[in-house]
């Protein structure tokens, strides 16, 4: 099924990430796809985190690429996890910058292939065993970077920005009204559909669950009531959100009791 309508939106800017080492398909990649070679390092209170958690369940990966769960705040002044930063100096010499999760490591060199979590859970995908499906089907790549960019712009990145008690009262007011306007497209379309992309579940839906997991338990509570109640108002959207929700790969990283906003999921 064509997400065309999806498709429009700017480009997504993102902070370079520090590592950027790809999963290749043989041994002349460097980091070749071999079950537990390689471990994730990630906290679910970010929404890599979670993405990438949740990719990680419905992927089957449990029992050949161990995760090691950090905690939800950074113990770092610059944001990093002291638990990462011997894996950082590993991977760069007289590495300065703070050690960000998720991280993607090497058990065999002890080194970072990658921090940069849409890369991530596409390598990811490489590593699962025989039976389980993609998370990104073959033909569909361009129309799940189309869903990765709409949610990173116009849910985050415009949540965000809306409820920033100190920007301009007219930047938050037009970052509210992209978020409603981004909310109400997937609204519409979500209404004909049970998935986002070719019929079942895809990377296009985790991405999409875990914005609106952050809009729900974060961003929503920096607005006021009237636009809280507006964001609410998409029944079809926070459905799908539900149902997801009920699958054990999503359920199993969501704390219930972390927001009372939780309660639109």
């Amino acid at each position: 099924m064509s997400i065309a309508p999806l498709t429009t939106v700017p480009s997504l800017r993102r902070p370079a990430a520090a590592f950027r080492g790809r999963i290749g398909r043989d041994a002349r990649s460097g980091h070749y796809a071999v079950p537990h070679r390689y471990r994730l390092h990630l906290s679910t209170a970010s929404p890599d985190g979670l993405r990438l958690a949740v990719g990680h369940r419905l992927l089957g990966l449990d029992g050949s690429c161990p995760v090691t769960l950090l905690p939800a705040a950074p113990d770092q002044p610059d944001g990093g996890h002291s638990a990462l930063r011997p894996l950082y100096e590993a991977s760069a010499h007289h590495y300065t910058g703070p050690a960000l999760a998720p991280v993607l490591s090497d058990d065999w060199s002890g080194r970072i292939v990658s921090t940069h979590a849409p890369e991530i859970l596409r390598d990811l995908d490489r590593l699962r065993p025989n039976g389980r499906a993609s998370l990104y089907p073959c033909g569909a790549e361009s129309e799940i970077e189309a869903v990765e960019r709409l949610c990173a712009e116009g849910i985050r990145r415009a949540a965000r920005r809306a409820g920033q008690a100190d920007a301009d009262p007219a930047e938050r007011a037009a970052a509210l009204r992209r978020l409603l306007d981004t909310l109400g497209r997937l609204e519409r379309y979500l209404a004909g559909e049970e998935f986002l992309v070719v019929g079942r579940l895809t990377a296009a839906d985790v991405e999409l669950w875990a914005s609106l997991v952050q809009l729900a338990t974060v961003h929503s509570c920096r607005l006021d009531a009237s636009a809280v109640r507006r964001v609410a108002g998409h029944p079809v959207l926070w459905g799908h959100a539900r149902r997801l929700t009920a699958h054990p790969a999503f359920a199993a990283h969501l704390d219930r009791t972390a927001s009372p906003a939780v309660r639109l999921l």
